[in-house]
């Protein structure tokens, strides 16, 4: 197995004294695992930051064995982990990726989207810029990985207008007149995720709350509370931005 090509970092954890085991994303071989040699050192860990652009180079001598990977700095994002809102959407998007991607299979969609997502985050660290991408991204990869939501038609009625609800149960949006007596056990559909452009801060955070339910429920099924509570991080950080 040999590879050689640019990666986003995903995540980065420690192995033996000096080394670490790095998951990165690339655009045509999907999620890759590697390990590097002194990933771990104080030369190597501002390049192994997730959310940088890396060029890597991953070589085994079998497709069951561990890669060892060579990393080159091609774009550092790590000035954006002294901004706490930057930082912790840095860390949500890097992580829910790195949880929900299996190993080795191509999600060019994904790649295209969070390359995006991270490019947005970078150029606006305030939120204003890329929190309803954000919440794009979460919709896409849940979609990506056979989760997707169906917002287009009524689960009650069939209508395609009027939807203002999602079912936490089914995913499929609901109309106001759907809805009727049952409203308490929806959830709010702010209108943004159907018709695109921009969304006020209680849209982007209802939206959140959607994206939320699902990934927890279908995607991040005992991946470890570390990837829930970067999310937790962010939400909370969100909120006090816009108080």
């Amino acid at each position: 197995m040999h590879l050689r090509t640019s990666a986003i970092v995903l995540a980065v954890r420690a192995h033996g004294e000096h080394g670490a085991v790095v998951r990165a994303l690339t655009a045509e071989d999907g999620l890759q695992p590697g390990y590097v040699r002194g990933g771990h050192s104080r030369a190597l860990r501002p390049v192994l930051q997730p959310a940088n652009i890396v060029l890597g180079e991953w070589r085994a001598r079998t497709e069951e064995q561990l890669a060892g990977l060579t990393v080159e700095l091609i774009h550092s994002r790590a000035p954006l982990y002294a901004l706490p809102l930057a930082a912790a959407a840095l860390d949500w998007a890097t992580a829910l990726t790195a949880a929900a991607l299996p190993d080795g299979l191509p999600y060019p969609a994904l790649y295209s989207a969070l390359d995006g997502l991270l490019n947005a985050i970078e150029a606006a660290p305030a939120a204003r810029g890329w929190a309803a991408a954000l919440v794009r991204y979460e919709l896409l990869l849940l979609a990506e990985l056979g989760f997707g939501l169906d917002l287009e038609s009524c689960a009650a009625t069939g209508a395609s207008e009027d939807l203002v609800w999602v079912s936490p149960r089914s995913g499929r949006a609901v109309s106001r007149e759907g809805a009727l007596g049952y409203e308490a056990r929806l959830l709010p559909l702010p209108a943004f995720l159907r018709e695109g452009g921009q969304a006020e801060w209680a849209e982007i955070l209802a939206g959140m709350r959607i994206t939320g339910h699902f990934l927890e429920r279908d995607v991040l099924i005992g991946k470890g509370a570390d990837v829930l509570a970067a999310r937790a991080r962010l939400v909370e950080r969100i909120k006090r931005a816009v108080a």
